[in-house]
């Protein structure tokens, strides 16, 4: 008995660590996005967010992807890349309004006003809802389809666990370092007191460059989910397009041809959000001149 238990959980382990790599590009997003929603926020409190993130990440895997994925798949596998275009097509509306402030355009109300932890909380949750979703039906596409539905949860779940460890693990340890170089900058030690002191001076340099990188990486996903489930639902010419490019730099190698494809599918998230921007901004402006005369009555 104990030795079929063991030869099972051997079989999941395998199984979730080789779909598991298929999603190390959007893990390396998810990572790198994350980081920005704890920027402005007291030190004290960053771990403790990151803690609610990384909860609310497990809740999203475990309550919600992973239950409906399997369901879905079961019985409705249409809808899932309906799903992952809405998702995607998100992502590149957050993606394209961090560029607008970039470039000094208003997010909204309250932009300049601090932060409020639990909007914080529950935007990062509804970011990772649609990066954890891409992760996990990766994840269950790349499975042995004679997997059965409870060998098929144990590696969503190992796969899920791991990830949120990982990711949230990581993204803790980035958030902190700052107060670890601070730590360092009072040594008695000349040598660990210099590396303190430019560990504290480079760090908002380096959160602005994860903040750029997070940006593209919503861009980039957001883009790439939408092309790709587009061709699967509607309208393939996007796709067509896309793979027509990276196949005529494919000779060039498998970097370049990463390169290109990660370039155009920002670009087409780009496009995208700043069109869904445009929509969001005309429908709030037309709600504001109606809402007073509705108030006056």
């Amino acid at each position: 008995m104990s030795v079929g238990l063991l030869a099972v959980v051997d079989d999941i382990l395998t199984a979730a660590v080789k779909a598991s790599a298929k999603t190390a590009g959007v893990v390396i997003d998810d990572a790198a996005v994350t980081p920005q929603y704890v920027q402005g926020v007291l030190p004290a409190r960053e771990l403790p967010i990151v803690g609610k993130i990384a909860l609310g990440s497990l809740v999203n895997k475990f309550v919600i992807i992973i239950p409906i994925a399997l369901l879905l798949t079961a019985f409705a596998p249409w809808v899932l890349p309906w799903l992952l275009i809405v998702g995607g097509s998100y992502l590149c509306f957050e993606g394209a309004e961090k560029v607008m402030e970039w470039f000094g355009a208003e997010h909204g109300p309250g932009q300049d006003e601090p932060r409020n932890e639990r909007k914080l909380v529950f935007g990062a949750i509804r970011t990772d809802l649609i990066l954890s979703t891409e992760i996990m039906l990766i994840s269950l596409a790349s499975l042995d389809a004679g997997f059965g539905l409870w060998m098929t949860f144990g590696a969503l779940a190992v796969i899920a666990l791991a990830m949120t460890l990982l990711v949230y693990g990581a993204v803790a340890l980035l958030v902190k370092i700052d107060d670890i170089g601070l730590g360092m900058s009072r040594s008695s030690a000349a040598r660990v007191r210099s590396t303190g002191e430019r560990i504290v001076r480079s760090m908002p340099t380096v959160f602005r460059i994860i903040s750029v990188i997070g940006t593209v990486a919503m861009l980039w996903v957001g883009g790439h989910l939408v092309i790709a489930n587009l061709a699967e639902t509607f309208w393939a010419a996007p796709y067509n397009a896309l793979h027509a490019a990276t196949h005529a730099v494919e000779s060039l190698g498998p970097v370049v041809e990463w390169i290109v494809d990660t370039a155009l599918s920002g670009l087409f998230g780009l496009v995208l959000g700043l069109i869904i921007a445009g929509i969001v901004f005309v429908v709030m402006r037309v709600v504001k001149r109606k809402a007073p005369v509705g108030a006056s009555h």
